[in-house]
């Protein structure tokens, strides 16, 4: 037996609050996706004027994220250093594409966010403050 710890709905909403106040605040519109370990929906806002593409982008960021336990930028590295395509993952929901980062707790990945609509560095930037926002 092994103990493990999830993302609450509650923690899922404040890292949605801690995107959508910053990306307020700069006049931007973005999609954010919060998934629990398994890369499952918890928690989503799509902004207004934020395009529809970015919907399913930022949640299958956040799922990318939970199931290889590392930022989704990093599976895009990944396959662009070694030609790895995305179709060998298994399932068409991967993304190489920067905004997806795992929430750790304890050493565990607990979670992950997603966040899109803007340039990689943009998304990666609002998903990395919601985390520091929610001490994670």
């Amino acid at each position: 037996m092994y103990q493990t710890y999830n993302l609450s709905h509650g923690d899922a909403q404040a890292m949605v609050e801690a995107v959508r106040t910053k990306a307020e605040a700069a006049r931007k519109a973005v999609c954010v996706a919060v998934a629990d370990s398994h890369g499952e929906l918890i928690s989503f806002l799509r902004m207004d004027g934020c395009q529809l593409p970015s919907v399913y982008i930022a949640m299958n960021k956040a799922f990318t994220a939970a199931r290889e336990r590392k930022d989704s930028g990093e599976i895009g590295d990944h396959m662009k250093d070694t030609g790895f395509p995305m179709t060998n993952y298994g399932n068409l929901r991967y993304t190489g594409w920067g905004g997806g980062l795992p929430v750790v707790h304890q050493g565990q990945v607990i979670g992950a966010i997603g966040v899109s609509g803007l340039t990689s560095e943009e998304d990666i930037e609002l998903a990395r403050g919601a985390l520091s926002s929610a001490g994670k």
